[in-house]
């Protein structure tokens, strides 16, 4: 017994005809007599009786019945199949970095499963040297972070520019200049991300090229909270320009001078999977577009 013999019985009972299952099914009619005949020779009992009108036989309700299941199950699965292949359908890892975990992406993920309702999202919130070696032990199927390093095996694409500005107390010593430089930073408490976080080791960089500048720092494990503790008044920090609306009361915004603290950030996979399939190229090209419109 094969399955298409199995679904030109099902057609048979359903259509109560012969030449009506055959039609449906474009086959000839005598190919699926002979499909029913070699169903019943392999089962040994009869499961149709012939005539004006076609009848089941008890054993061809038996049949029926019990394979009623088998028949569905199978249909389902190959929709299923069906909608993977056309990538409307499936499951997606996805990694991403904040800010633009809780900025960005809950209503772009909103829009995209609303167009895409079949499609599961697992989500890992991690900075980008974790997800990149998620990505490549084939934990993730794609990440949304900033460049990984030069010489591995992932592939980048970048997508939009993180800017980044001075948050401090309205009180604090530097409120009154308008543009910060890094050697300002020099005798006050600044708020930093941890160490293997690549913002934080931008800005180290930053620092030591403007001289190697000796800071009073602190560490705060999340890029997100930094804004609450500068509210608080422990120091003043960089963040992202997206976590500042609002700025937080009591605290003020500063330009820095230059822009080489702002970072880029794009669409990360293995170099081995790209071009992404299935559903991961929808997903692809829908951040790329709406990244690319609006990144803030």
């Amino acid at each position: 017994m094969d399955l298409k013999t199995l679904k030109t019985f099902h057609r048979i009972v359903r259509y109560g005809s012969f030449h009506r299952a055959a039609e449906e099914m474009n086959y000839a009619q005598s190919t699926v007599t002979m499909q029913i005949q070699k169903l019943e020779t392999d089962l040994g009992m009869q499961l149709i009786e012939r005539g004006k009108k076609i009848r089941l036989t008890d054993a061809g309700r038996l049949f029926y019945d019990q394979s009623m299941d088998i028949v569905q199950r199978i249909d389902r699965m190959q929709t299923d199949l069906s909608d993977m292949q056309l990538g409307v359908s499936g499951h997606i890892r996805l990694g991403v970095t904040e800010p633009t975990a809780s900025y960005r992406l809950p209503d772009i993920l909103g829009r995209f499963l609303s167009e895409y309702a079949k499609v599961r999202i697992s989500l890992d919130i991690a900075n980008t040297p974790v997800l990149s070696h998620r990505l490549l032990g084939g934990e993730l199927d794609m990440a949304l972070c900033s460049a990984p390093h030069l010489g591995s095996e992932l592939y980048f694409e970048p997508l939009f520019t993180e800017e980044f500005a001075v948050l401090m107390p309205d009180n604090h010593p530097l409120a009154d200049k308008a543009v910060i430089a890094p050697e300002d930073f020099r005798g006050y408490r600044l708020l930093i991300t941890s160490a293997t976080c690549p913002y934080r080791k931008k800005l180290e960089l930053l620092l030591q090229e403007s001289g190697n500048i000796q800071l009073d720092t602190m560490e705060i494990g999340s890029m997100t909270a930094l804004k609450h503790y500068v509210q608080s008044g422990l120091g003043i920090t960089l963040v992202p320009r997206i976590v500042l609306n609002p700025v937080p009361p009591g605290t003020i915004v500063r330009m820095m001078s230059g822009s080489l603290i702002n970072m880029t950030f794009g669409i990360v996979c293995k170099a081995s999977d790209y071009p992404l399939k299935l559903a991961s190229a929808k997903l692809y090209q829908f951040l790329k577009q709406e990244l690319n419109e609006n990144p803030k």
